[in-house]
């Protein structure tokens, strides 16, 4: 049990060592700010957070060549895109929240199947639940399913463009040959499994805990089912619970300066860049940048109150984190299980 503990809090404070991140970093600061900057200069920011999650598709296959990169997070974004037209239609259609969440699970699980069965990296579909999510908590109308397509695929696009300009900078490496990936068995089924079980009970109890931003507590669930084994899962689950905490009081103070739209879009590229510095080398450290960021985007596109968004991300995290932790514990424990 010591021995336990103790793997998980080395697990918790390690940093990871650096490993090209800063080329990931520049391209997804380049893949997220020129679409949110020409948002600013036509004055449509309210669009910005449909551009942040096209951009998403830049965070997919880091550790891969660029044509199979570049090929992941093709797939990836399109992915995204339908997830937030489907996020669109359920807000659309005042589909209730507890169904929203059935759906969003739904799509959680097969997201998930189909992300392990074809090894994206990174795995599972923490970004498409976030999309889906919150999507479906924005007011909708027929005239956006247009702006959500145009504004998502555009950022996609881009987000491709700037790949492949920095795969071909470096010459030689778009011939690379793919890289050798371990056989997952049935890894893909029992994540599926514990994915749309921990999303669909972490939004559940989000929307009757809380009410608003339920998806959050999908994202934190989703988030901390992640991981090769229980022990990794405990870990990922510590970080982001402290790195949300840490990132609030951040966000706490960037939202009090109402800060001009400029200010906001550099801010988030900066943030945006320091979250993939460390994503790969500690994920607390990562939320540290995350969460302010993501309450900037929501609070572009949110007529909700700062004091509110501030006091349902928490919430809704411990939530997440709490029902995610307790369905990765009881999934290793299912799978330890000796068959009859």
């Amino acid at each position: 049990m010591a021995d336990s503990r103790g793997r998980v809090w080395t697990g918790i404070i390690r940093i990871g060592p650096h490993r090209g991140d800063h080329r990931v970093a520049a391209r997804a600061a380049l893949s997220v700010g020129v679409p949110l900057l020409v948002l600013l200069l036509i004055d449509r920011l309210d669009l910005s957070v449909y551009a942040s999650f096209g951009a998403f598709a830049a965070l997919y296959g880091r550790l891969d060549p660029p044509r199979t990169r570049v090929r992941m997070q093709a797939t990836a974004g399109g992915i995204l895109v339908l997830s937030m037209l489907l996020g669109t239609a359920l807000s659309a259609a005042a589909t209730p929240p507890v169904a929203t969440v059935v759906v969003v699970a739904a799509l959680a699980a097969a997201v998930t199947l189909f992300a392990y069965r074809t090894q994206w990296h990174p795995p599972g579909a923490l970004f498409t639940v976030f999309a889906a999510g919150a999507c479906a908590s924005f007011p909708a109308t027929p005239a956006t399913f247009g702006l959500v397509l145009f504004v998502g695929v555009s950022s996609v696009l881009w987000s491709l463009t700037v790949t492949t300009l920095f795969a071909l900078a470096r010459r030689g490496s778009w011939h690379l040959p793919p890289r050798n990936r371990p056989q997952i068995g049935t890894v893909a089924w029992e994540m599926t499994a514990t994915v749309g079980v921990a999303a669909l009970l972490a939004g559940v109890a989000g929307v009757l805990l809380v009410g608003t931003h339920w998806y959050w507590a999908m994202v934190g669930a989703v988030a901390a089912v992640g991981g090769a084994h229980v022990t990794a899962r405990l870990v990922r689950g510590v970080q982001r619970l402290v790195g949300t905490l840490v990132g609030v009081l951040i966000a706490a103070g960037l939202l009090a300066l109402a800060l001009p739209p400029w200010a906001v879009l550099v801010i988030a590229v900066a943030l945006q860049a320091g979250a993939e510095l460390f994503v790969g080398r500690n994920y607390g450290i990562a939320m540290v940048f995350i969460t302010p960021l993501a309450l900037l985007m929501v609070s572009l596109a949110s007529p909700a109150t700062p004091e509110l968004l501030l006091r349902d991300r928490v919430l809704e995290t411990v939530i997440g984190v709490a029902v995610g932790t307790a369905v990765a514990i009881v999934s290793a424990t299912l799978r330890r299980r000796p068959t009859a």
